[in-house]
């Protein structure tokens, strides 16, 4: 089966962006949230990034 990448439909914060890219890469969804507040707090770039990963990447399909 091929790796996609989606947005969480179950246990998201915000959009459920945080928690995709945390299975993709199959690490705790906690270290990719603070690593992206981290992101925001270095220049406020993180917040840009995440309007945009929320609108580019695709919602998990219902199973």
């Amino acid at each position: 089966m091929e790796k996609r990448l989606y947005k969480t439909r179950y246990g998201n914060l915000i959009d459920g962006v945080c928690g995709g890219i945390a299975q993709y890469f199959n690490v705790d969804p906690t270290i990719i949230r603070l690593l992206w507040i981290a992101f925001c707090v270095a220049g406020g770039s993180g917040i840009l990034a995440y309007f945009i990963c929320a609108i580019v990447i695709p919602r998990e399909p219902r199973n």
